[in-house]
């Protein structure tokens, strides 16, 4: 069983990497302290602050939001305290009962943000249903949400009625993109 092979400390940087790629998928400072970094962290370097050393409160001591996803679930646990009693938010990746907050997985397409959690109970639940949702609610929905806000804003600006005005926004979702762009 390969599973049973893995090494959990790069099971622990994946999960770390995937946190990252979700914060600067929100435009968020992120800063990774380890010892050491898997191969796909290079990809991110312009994007991120590495710092390559064991935890000391001294890194998360500004942050205001913290993710504790080391190997050591000793060390999970007192990032975990530390950050509770100092205020911060805290996703402690290996023990719910210390985080304050979960990170969701989500589809982001322009302004359209779909998320979902387990509230860490599956993890990869949650995964599987971002990656349906992605297959769902493709690029074209980028468009298509600036198309509905655009219209949105000219239907407010021209309709004085309230009642025509939520007519005519709710009848909006039947259009087509081409009927939207024609709307413009």
């Amino acid at each position: 069983m390969k599973f049973c092979k893995l090494n959990f400390f790069k099971v622990f940087l994946y999960i770390t990497y995937r946190k990252c790629i979700n914060f600067l998928a929100f435009n968020k400072k992120v800063r990774v302290i380890s010892k050491d970094f898997i191969e796909e962290f290079e990809g991110l370097k312009d994007c991120i602050d590495t710092i390559k050393d064991n935890y000391d409160e001294k890194y998360i001591k500004d942050a205001f939001v913290v993710v504790a996803a080391t190997n050591n679930e000793d060390v999970n646990r007192e990032i975990g305290l530390y950050c509770r009693e100092h205020g911060k938010l805290v996703n402690v990746v290996d023990n719910a009962n210390l985080s304050n907050f979960t990170v969701p997985s989500f589809v982001k397409r322009g302004d359209l943000l779909l998320s979902v959690s387990t509230g860490g109970k599956s993890p990869s639940l949650s995964s599987k249903i971002r990656k349906d949702l992605e297959e769902v609610y493709d690029e074209s929905y980028e468009e298509y949400v600036s198309l509905l806000g655009e219209a949105r804003k000219n239907i407010i600006k021209n309709t004085e009625d309230v009642k025509e005005r939520r007519n005519k926004l709710n009848a909006l979702l039947n259009f087509s993109f081409d009927e939207l762009r024609q709307i413009k």
